[in-house]
């Protein structure tokens, strides 16, 4: 049977918790009252959390090119170019843009689901490593997105949680990958919303031309913030792989 405490291990023979966990310096015993915790791989659940973020900067990478080709014949139409080799390249420019802007929503739900569903993988794993080392509780993985105001630093907070508690005993717990990850996710949101806003209220070709500049800027950051969210999912994932297999430290009779 699997050990009682970490469900990752065998148990013991004729007992309930596995070597690891029946040591002194085993994973450590969660408080009284709180919720059960075991160990889960997370690694599948990781890779297509990573796969998904990379499909998004691709997708970003299609909405730079549509927001190029537009600030393109913008530009064209500004400047008192209306041939019909304009006009059709402004009819396919706005299909692009379209067609893009649906596909960073689509895809950003898609993110947004299997994300947390990673990350509450993760921080269930992370309270079987160190029960007593979160700040938030287990909740504040979902409702940390959600709720006004907090969601500016609460998932960033649970995040550096699991980070620690899943790093390697002995091993310094950096986290300017983190860091960056959630600085430039702050970013995009607050400027792609600014910025989405100023979009829609352009109606000249001459405001849609320059507002189509500072659109690039945001899917820009956008992309650059899905491929470190996939470092950061990567990353994490392997740590508490590797500190799985690897069990409790045992200690050693001197």
């Amino acid at each position: 049977m699997l050990c009682t405490r970490c469900h990752h291990f065998e148990a013991a023979p004729d007992g309930v918790l596995c070597t690891q966990c029946g040591s002194s310096s085993g994973f450590q015993a969660p408080p009284v009252g709180t919720p059960k915790a075991w160990l889960r791989s997370p690694v599948g659940l990781g890779r297509a959390t990573a796969v998904l973020l990379a499909v998004a900067a691709a997708v970003d990478l299609f909405a730079l090119g549509a927001d190029l080709y537009l600030y393109d014949v913008t530009g064209d139409l500004a400047g008192g170019t209306f041939r019909d080799s304009v006009l059709d390249r402004a009819d396919l420019a706005d299909t692009l843009t379209a067609v893009a802007a649906s596909a960073q929503a689509a895809v950003l739900m898609a993110c947004a689901v299997v994300f947390v569903i990673w990350l509450w993988r993760v921080r269930v794993n992370a309270e079987v490593f160190a029960p007593g080392g979160h700040s938030k509780a287990r909740g504040w993985v979902i409702a940390g997105w959600v709720v006004p105001f907090v969601s500016l630093w609460y998932p960033r907070r649970v995040v550096l949680d699991v980070w620690d508690a899943s790093s390697a005993e002995g091993q310094p717990k950096g986290h300017a990958l983190v860091n960056v990850w959630w600085t430039l996710w702050l970013l995009t949101n607050v400027a792609g919303r600014f910025l989405a806003n100023m979009a829609g209220e352009a109606d000249t070709s001459q405001e849609i031309h320059d507002t189509m500049g500072q659109l690039m800027f945001a899917d820009g950051v956008d992309l650059v913030a899905a491929l470190c969210a996939a470092a950061v999912v990567l990353r994490l994932t392997r740590m508490q792989d590797e500190k799985a297999r690897r069990g409790p430290a045992v200690p050693v009779a001197v």
